[in-house]
């Protein structure tokens, strides 16, 4: 490490699965400014959220505590206390452009310089906001696309969330967000040190980037499509039976679910899920050539993650708020040449909100000593580093997961268990013998020994939160 504190550049995208980077396994996705990241940088490939949706996870990272601690544990609760305040207070200039999901929307969050954009389809929550995006649609003279708009197409229900983009590229919230990026990198006065978040919108739903970006997944013949057989459908937990049928009722973020989803049908979802995310990476690639231009690579950290995934039709599911791989599994790429030893991925396992104490020791800041999240710096530095022996996961009953009160997860490297308060129903799955987390052995009478000492690990790491932060319960509200 160098004595300078660099600038340090936070890239978040909304809703991307690990398995959407060509240089991490996904060989059929388009990503070669993601690509470039992983190759010169420390990739760790088994970080998983706090919470599989958007606004607990946020909060968690952001706060540097578990969900239940700041009292944040679903969508719409109000937040906006951070650890950007310790950065600011020591001297960073701090600007967030694009999405944070703070509640309320424009909320400091220790930010000097703040460009909200929020969610593609935020719509009539009773918050009528105008974030930076919908003012700019506005003097364009056009019509931001929404679900009121999605809903007059024929074939609505039947496309499952995906769309093709109606305006300009250059009016799609993705590009807004770069550009903006880009616009105040390349108009300000370079501070001696800068903290930058650039949060883009995507690939959350709706599903739509210009039709362009979709067609070339659309012509690719080993694009993944997840098969989900009978058997694993009526095995599932009535509490995410539940969710599969509030999802057909209800067209959260302009998704209207399908029981019974043709291939054809998924195949259009993800095709326009991972056009999302190589427009994404066009951008991030534009990012990194303004900070390069105007200096800022001369000693920089730029982090890329995810505040959660998508189950895209896997175990019959859509969205999030559930506790499976393909949600809570996020990729989380650090990279800084000339600083930190690059080409390396690594296995052990991490949280997202590990993330924070990290960026306050790049800074040369000490976090605070209650934090539950751990630094990932000596990871990064090359010292001898395992990983947490058990990630965690909770997350209280959203618009979605109305028949359950709160979920909980905790998962080591071979094992996962996945709780639901108030129900007899759960999950466990043994993910050396059943990866693809099939085959939930909650009944089973041979896996009642894992499963209790599991129940025990997890009991143990609510207790020790508990007493570890006592004098920062709801701190960050």
């Amino acid at each position: 490490m160098t004595e300078r504190r660099p600038h340090i550049v936070l890239v978040m995208t909304d809703q991307q699965r690990f398995d959407t980077i060509r240089a991490l396994g996904a060989g059929h996705m388009d990503t070669p400014n993601l690509d470039r990241l992983v190759r010169e940088g420390v990739s760790f490939d088994n970080c998983f959220v706090n919470a599989p949706s958007c606004v607990p996870s946020r909060a968690a990272l952001f706060s540097g505590y578990s969900p239940h601690t700041t009292g944040v544990l679903r969508n719409g609760q109000k937040w906006g206390r951070t650890w950007v305040e310790l950065l600011a207070k020591s001297g960073y200039h701090c600007v967030n452009v694009g999405k944070m999901h703070t509640i309320p929307y424009d909320a400091p969050a220790g930010f000097h310089e703040r460009f909200v954009v929020e969610n593609k389809d935020r719509f009539f929550e009773g918050r009528w906001f105008a974030d930076e995006w919908d003012k700019s649609l506005v003097h364009q003279g056009v019509t931001k696309p929404s679900r009121a708009q999605y809903r007059a197409l024929p074939d609505y229900r039947e496309r499952l969330g995906a769309f093709e983009w109606p305006l300009a590229e250059s009016q799609h919230a993705d590009v807004f967000v770069a550009e903006t990026a880009m616009w105040w990198l390349e108009t300000r006065p370079k501070p001696e040190a800068l903290f930058l978040q650039v949060g883009f919108p995507g690939p959350h739903p709706p599903y739509d980037p210009p039709a362009r970006y979709a067609q070339v997944y659309l012509d690719k013949p080993g694009l993944p499509v997840p098969k989900v057989g009978r058997e694993e459908l009526e095995a599932l937990p009535t509490i995410l039976k539940a969710k599969r049928a509030h999802d057909v009722e209800v067209d959260h973020d302009a998704i209207a679910w399908s029981l019974e989803p043709s291939r054809e049908q998924l195949r259009r979802l993800r095709a326009h899920y991972d056009g999302n995310i190589t427009l994404i990476d066009e951008q991030v690639g534009r990012v990194v050539e303004t900070l390069e231009r105007r200096g800022y690579l001369d000693d920089c950290v730029v982090i890329f993650m995810s505040d959660h995934g998508d189950n895209l039709g896997e175990h019959g599911l859509s969205q999030k708020w559930s506790m499976y791989d393909p949600v809570t599994r996020v990729p989380a790429i650090v990279w800084a040449p000339g600083r930190l030893a690059g080409g390396r991925r690594l296995e052990g396992l991490c949280q997202l909100f590990d993330f924070g104490p990290t960026i306050l020791e790049l800074a040369g800041i000490s976090p605070p000593e209650d934090f539950e999240a751990q630094s990932l710096l000596p990871a990064l530095e090359g010292k001898p580093w395992a990983g947490r022996e058990a990630v965690f996961s909770e997350q209280a009953g959203d618009v979605a997961m109305a028949d359950t009160r709160l979920i909980t997860m905790i998962r080591t490297k071979t094992e996962k268990l996945v709780l639901f308060l108030g129900s007899d129903d759960g999950q466990y799955f043994d993910l050396a013998a059943d990866p693809a987390e099939v085959d939930n052995r909650w009944n089973d009478p041979s896996a009642q020994a894992r499963i209790a000492e599991l129940r025990r690990q997890l009991l143990e790491w609510r207790l020790d939160s508990s007493a570890r932060t006592l004098d920062r319960t709801a701190a960050y509200r």
